[in-house]
């Protein structure tokens, strides 16, 4: 399979362009994925030790991946401790 991309790239150099930016796509929706899994409170991969990991979230913790206008470090808490 790898023999015939090679082949297909020596044949036809304009492919290139392609198989980079494929490659760039695939790799920064892997990273994405990873990101989301690992650093991301919504997800719960151990339901026995901590059920509720939002809960531990204090009001100064980003939790969008990438905010525009608010500064997280001034935010006060506004809600009852649970």
């Amino acid at each position: 399979m790898l023999c015939q991309i090679l082949g297909q790239v020596k044949k036809h150099p304009s492919l290139i362009p392609v198989f980079v930016f494929i490659g760039a796509g695939g790799s920064g929706s892997v990273l994405y994925v990873l990101c989301l899994a690992l650093f991301i409170q919504d997800v719960s991969w151990d339901r026995k030790s901590n059920p509720e990991p939002w809960n531990e979230l204090g009001p100064n913790d980003q939790c969008k991946f990438y905010s525009v206008n608010v500064d997280y470090s001034k935010l006060k808490k506004e809600g009852p401790d649970f």
